[in-house]
């Protein structure tokens, strides 16, 4: 395959030649939908990632290395591995030993029923690593493809401000607290709505203490558009110290 702009070309089995259209795609996930023009197509069965055990037959679809269409196996070594790729993205991941290269990122990772489990996504490199690949659970990918089918895009919740991690030493040299320091908030946004200012540090969300802008997000990202969410926070000047 190769892409140019918002169009790909797609090659089969047979090396015919299609052109793709990107639908959406997803930086935060590290998902894409793309349409081709072509009928009779055969659909993947898709399995339930939220069944699947460690120790259990897998196998990664992919062009690794762009030698052409290849297939790798192994077992699952292990589910909802938190890991977090180059970006600073994230994932919930499925953990296996079959061998993923360049290449493989967006093939399949199948069971032995060949359902697809997973999407092959990144693999852990270097000296004296070997075995150590990641997929996105297919489950976690649905909401996500069916958000970019119809919108083109993912919507999330979205608080609307922009934060700086305020560690102890941070904290104790600027007379603040130890949490997030928000240094802009978007107009007409929720935050602004709730009388959030610049300055504000917010120490907790939803009854949970954070620190960092990453712990925010991960318990806003739970949360659907349109949602209440609840923010402690202390401020430099005498105002209300919770907001929802």
């Amino acid at each position: 395959q190769c892409l140019v702009g918002s169009e790909m070309c797609i090659r089969d089995s047979d090396n015919t030649e299609y052109e793709a259209k990107i639908i959406g795609t997803d930086e935060q996930t590290d998902l894409a939908v793309i349409k081709i023009d072509k009928t009779d197509l055969t659909a993947a069965e898709l399995g339930d990632s939220d069944s699947v055990q460690v120790g259990e037959f897998c196998m990664a679809v992919g062009n690794a290395l762009g030698l052409g269409d290849s297939v790798t196996s192994g077992i699952v070594s292990a589910v909802n591995r938190e890991v977090t790729d180059s970006d600073n993205n994230k994932y919930l991941a499925i953990q296996t030993d079959a061998a993923i290269n360049s290449g493989n990122s967006g093939g399949a990772l199948v069971n032995s029923k060949g359902q697809v489990i997973g999407i092959n996504t990144l693999k852990i490199s270097g000296t004296g690593v070997e075995g150590v690949g990641f997929a996105i659970p297919i489950n976690s990918t649905k909401d996500i493809y069916n958000q970019l089918i119809q919108y083109n895009k993912v919507k999330r919740a979205y608080i609307g401000i922009g934060g700086i991690n305020i560690d102890e030493q941070t904290a104790k040299q600027n007379n603040l607290v130890v949490g997030i320091y928000i240094k802009s908030i978007d107009d007409f946004s929720a935050a602004e709505k709730a009388g959030l200012k610049i300055g504000d540090v917010i120490t907790e969300i939803e009854g949970t203490k954070v620190k960092t802008v990453d712990e925010l997000n991960e318990v806003k990202n739970k949360k659907s558009i349109g949602d209440t969410i609840c923010l402690l926070y202390t401020s430099p000047s005498p105002r209300d110290t919770e907001r929802s």
